[in-house]
């Protein structure tokens, strides 16, 4: 990871919205470790810089298999 863990619980709220690999429906907060099991950890590190990078209240990343992440600054 680029960032700590505890540097994004602190500074985001992580919403994800959609179907999770087994299928289910999903749209929930998840922690740093969810989002690592959800996405891996190449996609959670472009995720966390893009939204850096971008400095607005939220964030909205798509993943074409349906999967809508949101992170929220604090």
């Amino acid at each position: 990871m680029e960032y700590t863990t505890t540097y994004i619980n602190r500074n985001y709220l992580i919403k994800v919205y959609g179907f999770d690999n087994e299928g289910k429906r999903i749209n929930k907060l998840l922690g740093v470790s969810g989002l690592i099991a959800l996405i891996g950890v190449e996609l959670a590190n472009k995720f966390i810089a893009r939204a850096e990078k971008a400095a607005a209240d939220c964030t909205v990343c798509k993943l074409r298999r349906g999967l809508k992440v949101s992170l929220y600054m604090h």
